[in-house]
């Protein structure tokens, strides 16, 4: 059990490192968590023959529930001298999911993206979003719109992990006086708020000096701060301190709710109290209806759909939203021969769409047959070789196996009740889980343990990290405050 927030850290750095503008030398940066250090930023830009190189390495580590983990990540983006994209390099290990992935840009506008996991590589070309910057464009159009105060600007920023633009909004504050790690310097407030879709956004406030460069930023994110503090190297290569975030994202229930295995069966309504100033959205669906009351207090009713016997499988429905949960993607590879091959030996002689969705969760569970905290977020790839990890991973090989044999599936992350994990009792915890798409229904499908309605929906997508960005502002903001 575990939510996507290494993920979700990740590109808090990347977002809240879009407005920092570094010199041509080296610049560190200490990386804090709720005042603890848990890794360090290392950012460069070097100019050659009119060709800016612009380099960010991060390394964080975080513990779950007493298992740490480190991530490390590189992203290098090639501009010419007036901020125009040419490249750019980005990879991230984490355990055993290790990617790489490339892009170049066409002269027709276009961007040529590779990427490669597990010693496989895929291509495509996007569209370049009009309009879009990277480092040095952004650097150059903070410089042009200058640090006066009541200065507001906006922009689309390029994100190499989804290679989309996201909107930008930028506000130019007073000076203030600002201590780094007891040096006492006066500085220029620069909020930003960069949409992450259609119901969140990550806000990020930063303390640049008269050369422009971020000397200190702070994005709120699930609950607890993230702040970048620059500083020397020794400080920053030092030894981070041992922070386990999980414990803080769970949930205590008002009561015990009984189980019939793992699951809660039949119908529950929570009410979810949103922390003073949060303005938290969760989404209504097939599976949960949301109302929202005058005080911002949300009513969510959780009646699991039932999904149609008889409906036959590949999916020939025409609904565009649909057909896209058919397609392969980076981290649900329906097309990879592996996931191809487990998905008929898990629904062989089967031709009813939600028997196959079933005999796929039970098979994924079974399949996964090392159950740990160890992994980042796997693709489904990986997951079909290595057989382990927790709940990302078995919500992603099922969507996978789903698409490989025509049934439409989507990755969910939420909260799920537990009555025990680690030393708490009677909680909920961030979880994933998987959709499937039946007689017109997306129905809940979860490996790890059947789906109920102790599931609480936060957020879908199609399995990539970056489709949850918006959670940042959803978890660890609000309370179950009674469950009926």
């Amino acid at each position: 059990m575990k939510t996507l927030a290494l993920f979700f850290l990740s590109a808090v750095i990347c977002s809240s490192q879009a407005y920092c503008l570094e010199l041509p030398e080296t610049e560190y940066y200490s990386l804090m968590m709720d005042g603890k250090k848990i890794g360090y930023v290392e950012s460069s830009r070097v100019v050659t023959n009119d060709i800016v190189t612009t380099t960010q390495k991060t390394k964080m580590t975080i513990g779950r529930m007493g298992v740490m983990m480190t991530v490390t990540s590189s992203e290098t983006s090639l501009e010419t001298a007036d901020g125009k994209p040419i490249s750019f390099e980005s990879e991230m290990d984490a355990s055993i999911m290790k990617s790489r992935t490339t892009g170049k840009f066409l002269e027709n506008g276009k961007f040529e993206i590779t990427i490669n996991q597990m010693g496989a590589a895929q291509k495509k070309v996007i569209d370049y979003p009009e309009g879009a910057l990277m480092s040095e464009g952004l650097r150059l159009l903070q410089i042009n719109k200058g640090l006066k105060e009541g200065t507001s600007y906006k922009a689309k920023v390029f994100m190499t992990a989804n290679q989309m633009g996201l909107d930008a909004e930028v506000k130019v504050g007073p000076e203030v006086k600002i201590d780094l790690f007891g040096r006492v310097v006066l500085l220029t407030e620069v909020r930003t708020s960069m949409q992450t879709g259609p119901a969140g956004s990550i806000s990020t406030t930063s303390y640049v000096d008269k050369q422009f460069r971020s000397l200190k930023s702070i994005t709120p994110a699930m609950g607890m701060e993230l702040v970048m503090i620059a500083c020397d190297k020794e400080f920053a290569l030092s030894a981070d301190d041992q922070v386990d975030f999980l414990d803080k994202l769970l949930l205590d229930s008002p009561r015990e709710l009984k189980l019939d295995g793992k699951i809660v069966k039949g119908k529950l309504t929570y009410t979810i109290k949103p922390a003073e100033g949060a303005n938290i959205k969760i989404p209504s669906g097939d599976n949960q209806k949301v109302v929202r009351q005058e005080d911002g207090t949300l009513i969510v009713t959780v009646d699991p759909a039932k999904a149609s016997a008889g409906v036959k499988f590949p999916y020939k429905g025409k609904d565009t939203e649909v057909l896209k949960m058919l397609e392969p993607t980076m981290y649900v590879q329906s097309d990879d021969e592996k996931i191809i091959t487990l998905a008929k030996q898990a629904t062989k002689g089967i031709d009813d769409a939600a028997k196959a969705a079933m005999a796929i969760e039970k098979f994924v569970g079974e399949y996964i047959n090392e159950k740990n905290l160890s992994v980042g977020y796997a693709t489904a790839s990986e997951v079909a070789v290595s057989k382990q990890g927790d709940c990302s991973e078995h919500a992603v090989l099922t969507a996978a196996m789903c698409r490989a044999i025509g049934i439409p599936a989507r990755v969910v992350v939420g909260l799920v009740y537990v009555e025990e994990f680690g030393h708490r009792k009677n909680i909920f915890g961030g979880h994933a889980w998987t959709q499937a798409y039946i007689g017109g229904k997306w129905i809940g499908v979860d490996a790890t343990r059947g789906y109920g309605a102790g599931h609480i929906e936060l957020s879908t997508g199609t399995g990539e990290p970056s489709d949850f960005l918006s959670m940042v502002n959803t978890l660890g903001y609000f309370k179950i405050q009674e469950i009926k």
